[in-house]
């Protein structure tokens, strides 16, 4: 009995604590909170503002920080111009000039030089990087694999991932895909100018072709006749001409109907496939016999990413007669 006279006196306590802390809540604090959230929801909802407008902004500091996430050593004015569009110099330029400036000195130059060498540079090393990695496959279909990769929306991607969003110097905001991918094009263009063709070629490998990690690469690739291809292809290499033949059928004329197609090139069977009608599975076999053709089959060894500027050296375009790659000024 004494244990739940005690229990009884300690929770009738603390009921009465909790009625006290109640009563310090004012009644007008609930009426005045929905009227803010009101006032808040009719004025929608508040413009995005750049990180530039904070208080506690650096740039400096956030130019250096950059760099160091990306343990890479970046010439400071360098990157400072990546980072700069044209449209911001001419914003501060009007700028200056509406307060009787005549001769605005901004001590930066603007990005577009950098953009121009950095398309080259990242066209041409992934394009490098996937003839090496990927030897069997044709150039056309190396070619769709690279405009892939190096396409405006995947840019856009890889540079939003890597924290330029809040650096980049433009007159408009919010920053679109465009200008991220253009941004990204002048930061390889200013890393090949800080820390030479070496450390560029590795950021565009581990960046930019990084990106077929795990992935089928028939993704990237548009084969809208797979049949005409395989006998392109067999024709260019000198192979006798592919045959489809039909290997075997289940559930003929039911729903449930499976054709298997095999494709034979001088008695050679090249490759299989299978469909609910003939016609498919022709495609499908012709499908499969390119992925055995090019080396890219389901069960293929993943993508070297260990590979160097070495490795794809002769699979560039500018080359001195020793056979080292140029470096570029």
């Amino acid at each position: 009995m004494m244990l739940f006279s005690v229990t009884r006196s300690l929770l009738r306590g603390a009921q009465r604590l909790d009625i006290h802390r109640n009563r310090d809540v004012h009644r007008w604090v609930a009426p005045t909170l929905r009227e803010l959230r009101r006032r808040r929801e009719k004025m929608g909802p508040e413009a995005a503002l750049p990180r530039s407008s904070h208080s506690d902004w650096n740039y400096s500091a956030e130019i250096f920080a950059f760099g160091k996430r990306l343990q890479e050593s970046f010439d400071a004015n360098v990157l400072q111009q990546a980072f700069t569009h044209q449209s911001f110099i001419e914003q501060e330029t009007r700028k200056q000039a509406a307060v009787g400036i005549e001769q605005p000195v901004l001590g930066v130059s603007d990005n577009r030089e950098l953009i121009a060498q950095g398309e080259l540079l990242v066209a041409e090393y992934v394009e490098a990087f996937l003839l090496t990695a990927l030897p069997r496959l044709p150039r056309q279909f190396i070619a769709s694999v690279r405009e892939a990769l190096t396409s405006e929306a995947q840019l856009a991607h890889v540079s939003a991932h890597l924290g330029t969003k809040d650096i980049i110097m433009a007159a408009e905001f919010s920053i679109d895909d465009a200008l991220l991918a253009s941004t990204l094009k002048a930061i390889v263009a200013a890393l090949q100018r800080s820390s030479g063709d070496e450390r560029c070629f590795l950021f565009v490998r581990d960046f930019l072709c990084g990106q077929l990690n795990q992935r089928d690469l028939y993704e990237y690739l548009e084969i809208a006749d797979p049949l005409r291809t395989l006998q392109e292809y067999c024709k260019e290499r000198g192979l006798a001409d592919p045959e489809p033949r039909l290997i075997g059928n289940v559930g003929r004329n039911t729903l449930l109907a499976a054709h298997q197609v095999g494709i034979y090139s001088d008695r050679k069977l090249l490759g299989t496939g299978y469909g609910e009608s003939q016609t498919v599975a022709v495609e499908e076999a012709a499908r499969d016999c390119l992925r055995q053709l090019f080396g890219t089959e389901l069960h293929m060894k993943p993508v070297n990413f260990t590979l160097t500027l070495s490795d794809c050296a002769q699979h560039l375009t500018r080359r001195s007669a020793s056979g080292k790659v140029e470096k570029r000024q």
